[in-house]
């Protein structure tokens, strides 16, 4: 990448920056100025920029997003708050999650049946969690019920952390589906999934015992408490990594032990990376226009469209709507669950961390899918999420009861 390539990007999120507070509220998302910005980049103003990134350095790109993201997100789900009150998120979670994969598998399997059970399988996996950025104001709007708000904020952010292993899984072997050499697969599946949690429970817990210690003895400036949390991600992402275990699932249990360990200091991770991690994603949103969505548009077909609308509507609604079932929830507010649940950055840097462990029909195919699937999401839920949002506020506050449950309050309100 030359200079001039370096400054278009530089001043398209300087150009964001400085009107942010003015498209706050709009249709216009973060993740939609930046798809099609990029898209648009790569078009019209910078041709040549889709070669100049290698898949190196775009791989790269993904993997620390993810670790920072999972990190950030699994510290901030705290168990004894789970234990106490969020039944709506752990439906979601337990019985939810689940089903979106099983129906997101039939589904995949009926419009795709030449590639196979695993390919479809691998593809609901990388589909099945969600993303509150894409529907931010939703999360935001202090007028919806805070147990819905909450419950798809809690669910954003730990159904990347869940589904992750059946990514790996899938992806592992379809990969061996396709390659003839004989691979110690229950050896290398059994590594990954046992030494990656190791790892994190080993970061999360001597780490932030460390970083408590330093911070009682006013060893470590405050604003550096994030810098410690963040870098012990990336120790627990690498470590793993080095002894055969998963580096993702590492970070997201060190976070996630982290958070629950250091209460006290465990904001200071959130505080650090909102901004470092927000630029990251808001990059390989960019770098999704510009590199992975115009490649798609090419290879998409009617049951690519097909796959997609089919994920964003009854693969998401239906689960939720089981899930549900015995919560009391009405019918508005099951259906509101449903529709907002966008498949955003996580689906994205699955796929792309995948893909290179593939062969080339399968991999053009699986990007094709989840592209198709995460513009299509940018676009429906980033133009909905004010308008439904504001909506489902009025009808909520008319029909207010004192047993729905949307309406309870948290046990920290209480």
């Amino acid at each position: 990448m030359d200079m001039a390539e370096l400054s278009v990007i530089a001043g398209i999120f300087f150009g964001f920056a400085i009107i942010s507070k003015r498209l706050d509220g709009s249709f216009l998302t973060a993740p939609m100025v930046f798809v099609f910005t990029g898209y648009i980049a790569g078009k019209v103003i910078l041709q040549s920029l889709g070669q100049s990134f290698s898949e190196g350095a775009i791989h790269f790109l993904a993997e620390i997003t993810l670790v920072l993201v999972l990190a950030a997100d699994a510290s901030g789900i705290s168990f004894k708050s789970l234990s106490k009150f969020r039944a709506l998120p752990i439906r979601l979670l337990m019985i939810g999650l689940p089903l979106t994969m099983l129906l997101g598998t039939a589904v995949g399997y009926g419009l795709f049946p030449e590639q196979g059970l695993l390919f479809a399988a691998l593809l609901a996996a990388i589909l099945a969690p969600t993303d509150a950025a894409l529907g931010a104001s939703v999360v935001s709007n202090k007028d919806i019920p805070i147990q819905v708000r909450q419950s798809l904020n809690v669910e954003s952010g730990l159904n990347d952390g869940i589904a992750l292993p059946a990514v790996l899984f899938f992806a592992c072997f379809l990969n061996l589906n396709h390659h003839t050499a004989e691979t110690n697969w229950i050896v290398f599946l059994s590594l990954q999934l046992t030494l990656g949690p190791l790892v994190g429970i080993a970061a999360g817990w001597l780490g932030g015992h460390l970083i408590a210690l330093a911070a009682g003895r006013a060893w470590i400036v405050e604003g550096m408490q994030g810098v410690a949390a963040m870098a012990l991600a990336i120790l627990s992402f690498a470590v793993a990594e080095q002894v055969g275990g998963n580096g993702f699932i590492a970070a997201f249990v060190c976070g996630l032990t982290y958070g629950n360990l250091n209460v006290k200091y465990s904001h200071f991770l959130h505080e650090f990376t909102e901004t470092e991690s927000q630029m990251l994603t808001y990059l390989t949103f960019f770098l999704f226009g510009l590199v992975i969505l115009p490649h798609a548009l090419e290879h998409a077909t009617p049951s690519t469209y097909a796959y997609a609308i089919l994920s964003l509507t009854v693969v998401r609604i239906l689960p939720v709507v089981i899930s549900q079932i015995g919560s009391g929830l009405r019918w508005p507010s099951l259906l509101f669950l449903g529709w907002f649940g966008p498949r955003g950055l996580a689906s994205l840097l699955f796929a792309l961390l995948v893909l290179e462990d593939l062969n080339v029909q399968v991999a053009t195919e699986i990007q094709t899918i989840v592209a198709t699937t995460v513009m299509l999401s940018v676009i429906l839920h980033g133009i909905s999420a004010g308008l439904l949002g504001r909506v489902y506020a009025r009808w909520a506050q008319k029909n207010t009861t004192a047993n729905c449950p949307e309406n309870a309050p948290l046990p920290e309100e209480t």
